[in-house]
This record gives structure tokens, C-alpha cells and sequence, in this order.
């Protein structure tokens, strides 16, 4: 299937999604270097944008890229790290005696 589309008419979001198969377009050194970590989304025959768009944000929320940008944002150190983690399961284990 041979995609095309205005550009213009897109939004940067949109645009950035769109990868060409046949790679036609030169990619520099710093987009080469992060090519395996490249989220593809095929668009089939007929299928809207929006569905596209909605499968894509769906496989970059299941990459956890945002959340791990947001914990690097500020430095957390080992032992809060590990009081967080403590916190957490056992909030989980009474939430578990809860249920049975």
C-alpha cells in the first residue's frame, strides 16, 4: 500500500508518526542510532488515521518511555526508592485480605 498525504494538512504529532516502508527518506546519525527502538504502526487498506493514531498511543503508553522520563526528572534516592516499593506492596497486600 503506497501511503499519500498533505503534510500540511497534519499535525507535527501526526507527522512524526508516519514511517515509510521503503525507507525513502535519509535518516541522520542520532535518528539512526535509535532505529530498534522505533515504534511501527502499519496502516491497513482503509483504516482512518485516527485508528492509526490510537494504536500507535496505545504501544507508546505499553513502552513506559513517559514514565520513565518523569522519574529521571528529579534524582530519588535508594532508600526512598525502597520505602516507596515497601509502601506499595503493602498497600496491595491489604487490598488482597480485602477481597478474600
Amino acid at each position: 500500500m503506497i501511503l499519500t498525504l498533505q503534510l500540511s494538512n497534519l499535525t507535527t504529532f501526526q507527522q512524526s508518526i508516519l514511517i515509510f516502508k521503503n525507507n525513502s527518506i535519509p535518516l541522520s546519525s542520532h535518528e539512526r542510532r535509535y532505529t530498534g527502538n522505533m515504534i511501527i504502526i502499519n496502516v491497513k487498506d482503509g483504516e482512518s488515521l485516527d485508528k492509526a493514531l490510537k494504536r500507535f498511543k496505545k504501544k507508546f503508553e505499553k513502552t513506559g518511555v513517559l514514565r520513565e522520563l518523569r522519574s529521571r526528572q528529579a534524582f530519588e534516592k535508594k532508600s526512598v526508592t525502597r520505602r516507596h516499593v515497601v509502601k506499595h506492596a503493602i498497600y496491595k497486600q491489604t487490598l488482597n485480605q480485602d477481597v478474600v
